[in-house]
């Protein structure tokens, strides 16, 4: 299968690569993409090197699959012209996520939407994929009617220039300047504004978490509103996620249903102080589930506590899954001899 990985010197690009490396994807021929400055490099992919190529040239390839992590401007340009060359396109950014012609999809949730007529899929928000892993399950027993969503985001969230703003803060000498991609220092603070800020008062970030659950849900009705906060980790993303659902619910069936859950590991053991932290989800492509407790202040309501790799399974594996289902659903031909 010819692969096209656009935005492959990226964060996000590095890591598809990576995963698509473990996880054996049956790539015969790999395309990375990157911006002009960059052709001619070389990427290191299952023992070979690959020198980075042209979007115009990728395209004139015309691959079976293109993974895209390259923003979405680039996304809106050129995902239709693979598309028109018959590769399917399966985008990182925001850029289709919410046109009602594409399919916005977490594997373990929703992956049956998909058809031999979708071409262009979206990878949804890296907060919003680790959050559905862990609700679909729930929403599907004892109806879902609202969330209040506060995140607690990597710097890494941001991109690489994020990590070194936070990085030379932390190595800097007193005076020293600071490449800043943050308004505020991040280092040793929290800053509660991811993205930009809307009309509404809240950030493009958080009308994501509301938006793209709705979405991949299938739920238009479900009340939602959320607060999303940078703060100074490397990586992985963390969230507190109050729910209140139409019908009661059991702990342990709650814990249950999580534990069986595709994707989903529980880690709830407070005699042991044992629960989710990024430090131990990093590089993993598992969503964490903990601090499972009821809410006692309301009726039929629950509290979790849910980290993710916000590169891995919030981008890059979410990714590579989609593909996965692709190729075992035959909605993705492999080439033949």
């Amino acid at each position: 299968m010819k692969v096209a990985v656009v935005g492959a010197t990226g964060m996000v690009g590095r890591v598809m690569l990576k995963v698509l490396e473990e996880r054996n994807f049956p790539v015969t021929e790999l395309l990375p993409v990157a911006s002009a400055r960059s052709v001619g490099k070389e990427i290191d992919f299952k023992g070979k090197k690959y020198k980075v190529v042209s979007m115009e040239d990728a395209i004139a390839a015309a691959p079976e699959l293109a993974l895209f992590s390259a923003g979405g401007g680039t996304s809106k340009k050129y995902a239709p012209e693979f598309a028109a060359v018959g590769t399917t396109v399966v985008d990182n950014s925001s850029a289709w996520r919410m046109d009602p012609d594409k399919k916005l999809v977490v594997p373990e949730i929703n992956k049956d939407v998909l058809g031999p007529d979708d071409k262009i899929i979206a990878n949804p928000n890296c907060s919003t994929i680790q959050m559905v892993v862990a609700l679909g399950p729930l929403h599907s027993k004892y109806n879902i009617m609202r969330l209040v969503i506060s995140t607690y985001q990597s710097v890494s969230g941001t991109g690489k220039d994020a990590v070194n703003q936070m990085s030379q803060e932390r190595s800097a000498l007193p005076g020293e300047e600071v490449d800043m991609v943050y308004n505020y220092p991040i280092d040793m603070n929290c800053i509660p504004h991811c993205d930009i800020f809307l009309d509404n008062g809240y950030t493009k970030e958080e009308m994501k978490l509301v938006h793209e659950t709705r979405k991949i849900l299938g739920d238009d009705n479900i009340g939602i509103t959320a607060t999303a906060v940078r703060v100074p980790v490397i990586g992985g993303h963390s969230e507190a996620v109050n729910i209140s659902f139409e019908k009661d619910f059991d702990i342990e069936e709650v814990k249950q249903l999580l534990s069986d859950a595709p994707g989903c590991v529980v880690q709830d053991d407070l005699a042991n102080n044992v629960y989710p932290m990024p430090r131990y989800a990093h590089q993993k492509d598992e969503v964490f589930v903990g601090r499972i407790r009821r809410d006692e202040s309301a009726a039929n309501s629950l509290n979790l506590w849910i980290v993710s790799d916000n590169l891995r399974k919030g981008a890059a594996t979410n990714a590579v899954q989609i593909a996965e289902h692709l190729v075992e659903a035959g909605l993705l031909k492999m080439v033949t001899a």
